[in-house]
């Protein structure tokens, strides 16, 4: 049943699309911001960046992509699933999802934990070993900058697929409404997005 202020199930349908697309749109011009101030700052000082590059752990970087790419398929799958009122597979997508989302932050953490052990988070107590090159320190804020408010978006994302896993249990989807389920799906797709698009410039720098 539609909500009162809407006719019908399709007008509610197409505001709730609509409203996610809205939002999806700011985040772009959010994350662009950065996205365009690492591009001028790697472009200036190059050398720098391909040195702070090489000192983070590309195999992490990448098991992490895949772990996304993975919980991107889930969540596709969870929307499928409640598109056709398979309501255990829904939940069961959800979860799988969640689980994949939280390995990443898992990794994530481990990540940050061997950066502050080796002496490489910007500030008074940035003392990388040896010799390193100027403005090495900008290319880890800018790491730090934009892979943390990624993982915040992950840890929203993660409180939004608890919500749906609980209204999914009580049945609250059907093939006729399950709009909340594909909304957030978009919004998880996004934030995989951001990802594959911070793994490459983050951990590749140089063409390593």
């Amino acid at each position: 049943m539609a909500a009162h202020q809407f006719d019908d199930l399709d007008q509610q349908r197409e505001a709730a699309s609509l409203g996610i697309w809205v939002f999806i749109a700011t985040e772009i011009m959010f994350f662009g911001g950065l996205f365009t101030g690492y591009t001028v700052y790697r472009t200036q000082y190059f050398t720098s960046f391909v040195a702070g590059s090489h000192l983070l752990d590309l195999k992490l970087g990448a098991v992490n992509t895949a772990v996304l790419i993975c919980s991107s398929l889930t969540m596709a799958l969870a929307v499928y699933a409640a598109q056709t009122g398979k309501r255990k597979l829904l939940v069961a997508f959800l979860i799988f999802t969640m689980i994949l989302g939280s390995v990443f932050l898992g990794i994530k953490f481990v990540e940050y934990a061997t950066k502050y052990h080796h002496h490489l988070i910007p500030g008074y107590n940035f003392a990388p070993e040896g010799v390193y090159p100027p403005q090495m320190q900008l290319y880890f804020c800018f790491y730090f900058a934009m892979t943390a408010l990624h993982a915040l978006h992950m840890i929203i994302g993660l409180g939004l697929l608890t919500a749906l896993v609980i209204l999914a249990g009580r049945g609250r989807f059907t093939p006729d409404s399950h709009n909340p389920v594909e909304a957030i799906g978009i919004y998880w797709h996004f934030v995989d997005i951001i990802w594959i698009f911070l793994f490459p410039l983050l951990y590749l720098v140089g063409g390593r």
